[in-house]
């Protein structure tokens, strides 16, 4: 049976949903799970929750819990890593508020804008000495990577450590079921091709049964009123993605909160209007956050309660189905970030990219696209550029290439000067402190 060890452990429902997942796997229900937290009260409630998903599921794994990231990746055959470097205090929150000073506002700050880039610069290098720990301790391991900025924490990993890694979100399948929602067709019938970066990678085809359902998904666009996803603070609309798609004939995979700053259309300083028209949560993370904050002791108490029973249901994310297939040699398709290495004609050859992969005994193995529509590649290429400028400055440890991500931004670009954005550089430098290493 895999060893599979869960680092950042501590995040208790995203790996309680993990292990659910595998779990629910008979060929997978003996295995071993090590956890891993540096957080020792919250590695202590994942553990008890462990327990008990294992007893609700009739599975029988064996269940460690270690505080020693080394001793917890000894052996491993795969790791999978869920941590936030420098947690919602004081990371997220210097983030937003810094940027805010300058009348720079973001939404979610974790993949791109200069939240991204920040939140990048203080990842990199913990899941870089992970990487190299895994080199040492279990050089064979499969490293299933979730944590953001999702394409340029992998485009490190591969570049600067040999551990076989993949990126894994939720973005492709779970927008392909909201649109699916949104147009009342059922799930399970529908069939795509999606590729493209993190967070931005688009439906190149959507089909039913042969059918093709991109004049279905036009219908939608053209409502009055744009359809919304329960998420975090309440109902969010989905304007911006839809103003996307009518723009750009495609669909994309990110919600619209999230890609409403990956470009400089939609948050303006002096546009309100706009604002009020796409319906774009300003803020958001934070809201997320703090609600989250307010609601854990109380989530806490119910789990580790002595006759709460935890049930689960098989969820969306692509881990356990990779498990499975490499364990299992049963074959299964799922969308994966890699290196692009010829992947994607029209993007950078050592890009990160977002494209379906099989999975079997032979491990992950990403497809081959071609070339993509030019007009998207032209809009992934302004992401690319932020995200190759961070991933070298936090290889080479040179603190100008700070500066020219944060002046490549689509975001920053559109709002600030280049002497606000080199301040405001300086400024998140100096909050960050001992969180980043120093730049030369």
């Amino acid at each position: 049976m895999p060893k599979i060890t869960f680092i950042g452990a501590g995040s208790t429902v995203f790996a309680k949903n993990l292990m659910g997942d595998i779990l629910s796997y008979p060929e997978l229900a003996n295995s071993t799970f090590v956890l891993h937290d540096i957080d020792e009260e919250r590695l202590r409630t994942s553990t008890i929750v462990a327990h008990k998903l294992a007893d609700a599921m009739g599975a029988n794994p064996t269940i460690e819990s270690t505080l020693d990231r080394r001793a917890a990746l000894d052996g491993a055959d795969y790791a999978i890593s869920m941590i936030q470097v420098a947690g919602y205090k004081p990371g997220t929150v210097v983030d937003f508020e810094i940027p805010k000073k300058y009348g720079l506002r973001q939404t979610i700050a974790d993949t791109l804008g200069i939240g991204g880039i920040m939140r990048g610069l203080r990842t990199i290098p913990v899941l870089l000495e992970m990487a190299h720990d895994m080199e040492e301790l279990c050089p064979d391991v499969t490293f299933l990577q979730y944590v953001n900025p999702m394409a340029m924490n992998c485009w490190a990993l591969n570049k600067a450590s040999k551990i076989k890694t993949v990126g894994l979100c939720h973005s492709v399948q779970g927008t392909a079921s909201q649109l699916c929602r949104d147009m009342g067709v059922p799930f399970k019938e529908v069939n795509y091709l999606c590729a493209g970066i993190n967070h931005m990678a688009f439906y190149l085809n959507f089909e039913r049964n042969g059918e093709d359902l991109y004049p279905q998904i036009r219908e939608v666009s053209q409502r009055a009123v744009m359809p919304e996803r329960a998420h975090g603070t309440g109902a969010i609309s989905d304007a911006v993605r839809y103003e996307m798609f009518r723009r750009l004939g495609y669909f994309v995979t990110e919600s619209s909160e999230h890609f409403s700053e990956y470009v400089p259309w939609f948050i303006k300083r002096d546009r309100s209007d706009l604002v009020e028209e796409f319906q774009i949560p300003l803020d958001e993370y934070i809201n997320r956050c703090e609600l989250q904050i307010q609601g854990w002791e109380g989530m806490r108490d119910y789990l580790e309660q002595p006759g709460t029973t935890i049930k689960h249901e098989r969820s969306e994310e692509y881990g356990s189905q990779i498990i499975h297939g490499m364990e299992t040699g049963k074959p299964v398709v799922i969308y994966g970030n890699v290196m692009n290495n010829g992947l994607i004609d029209n993007l950078p050859e050592e890009c990160c990219v977002e494209v379906p992969c099989l999975v079997d005994k032979n491990g992950v193995q990403p497809m081959k696209i071609g070339k993509l529509p030019p007009h998207l590649a032209a809009l992934m290429q302004t992401n690319i550029n932020v995200q190759a400028l961070t991933v070298e400055a936090a290889l080479a440890g040179k603190r100008e290439h700070i500066y020219h991500a944060a002046m490549l931004d689509p975001h920053t670009a559109a709002e600030l000067s280049l002497d606000q954005i080199w301040s405001l550089v300086d400024d998140l430098i100096e909050a960050h402190g001992d969180w980043l290493p120093a730049y030369r």
